[in-house]
């Protein structure tokens, strides 16, 4: 046995780099809004809660993480930009309440803390929530050695956001007639990448392929789009019953969790516009229809079902923000479950 002396920086833990790289994150979550009460440093944040203007303000809860893409993006160098995946992929499953997301908390734990990368991946996510009109209030970050390998992180973000109970959206009021809308995603987004890795570990030359004007790898590492600015406008022209972020189990499965079991929705794949990230998967993965089409969201990465006079206003908003909406299905009379007809464009 040795009686060596051992400190606690000697083990793998830094205090000094520790405190440096949270004084830089310090920076990153600066705001102005007034909600924010205290700032970095305290044990825990503050955060006013007070909605006069709502009836009944009800707080809407989420937590998320990005999947295995964070592994593959580091494996590339781009990891920090996981952290706009992390948080638009966390506000887009708040927004489907007709909430509207206020303060986020994020996770960081690694083997070793390395002070550029960490603060990259809070600056990206601060940045985003600036964007989305909410705040990064705090966190969590921490180094374990031993226990999570050097150069490896795993990540996840919590949200709290807020809807005045009488516009909840919950599907509760969907009802025949009314018009499924696909909302234009930007590639893969969040979910299928354990497929996707296992494509480029069979075919790493799979990575530097041409897909439209990116190679593959650049069209699986954009960032996850967020929806939250284009619903909020959408929202307030009322008509929309029912919302639907497109994540793992596709359109079919993600759709059938917001219909009431009066009701079915009946969707023509052929009018989805799949992406050419899309067709590329399916053709080196010889992956079949249904598989692509339960796997990944194809092109489309939100759905919103609403009342059929209300369809141009929401194109409109959306419009507005670059986000392309078109109509893929109708609601009938039914049980609760989706059917397809049609075939996606896989080539």
């Amino acid at each position: 046995m040795s009686n060596e002396a051992m400190s606690y920086a000697q083990s793998g833990i830094n205090i000094d780099k520790a405190d440096a790289t949270k004084q830089e994150m310090r920076e990153s979550l600066e705001t102005s809004n007034p909600r924010v009460i205290n700032s970095l440093g305290a044990f825990a944040s503050l955060y006013d809660f007070h909605f006069p203007e709502m009836e009944a303000p009800v707080m809407v809860l989420k937590m998320e993480e990005p999947g295995s893409k964070q592994l593959l993006a580091a494996q590339h160098g781009k990891l920090a930009s996981v952290g706009y995946d992390l948080i638009h992929h966390l506000i887009n499953d708040t927004i489907m309440m007709g909430a509207r997301p206020l303060a986020i908390q994020d996770t960081i734990i690694c083997g070793e803390l390395e002070k550029d990368v960490v603060v990259a991946l809070v600056d990206a996510m601060a940045d985003a929530c600036r964007k989305q009109k909410c705040d990064l209030v705090g966190g969590e970050t921490s180094e374990q050695p031993r226990v999570i390998p050097n150069g490896s992180y795993i990540l996840s973000a919590a949200c709290v956001g807020v809807v005045d109970r009488p516009k909840i959206v919950d599907g509760s009021q969907i009802k025949e007639g009314d018009v499924v809308l696909g909302v234009a995603s930007n590639g893969v987004h969040t979910n299928g990448y354990t497929l996707v890795r296992s494509l480029l570990d069979r075919n790493p030359a799979l990575a530097e392929t041409k897909v439209g004007e990116l190679t593959f790898i650049e069209q699986v590492l954009l960032p996850h789009l967020c929806y939250n600015l284009p619903l909020q406008e959408a929202l307030q022209g009322g008509g929309i019953c029912g919302l639907a972020h497109i994540t793992g189990g596709g359109i079919i499965d993600n759709l059938k969790r917001v219909l009431p079991s009066s009701v079915s929705a009946q969707i023509d794949l052929s009018k989805v516009e799949v992406l050419p990230i899309f067709q590329a998967i399916a053709k080196e993965g010889s992956v079949p229809h249904d598989d692509m089409l339960r796997t990944f969201n194809m092109g489309v990465g939100m759905i919103i079902v609403a009342a059929k006079e209300s369809v141009s206003q929401i194109q409109e908003a959306y419009n507005a923000h670059s986000h392309t909406v078109y109509p893929i299905g109708v609601i009938e009379s039914g049980d609760g479950t989706v059917s397809c007809s049609g075939l996606l464009a896989l080539s």
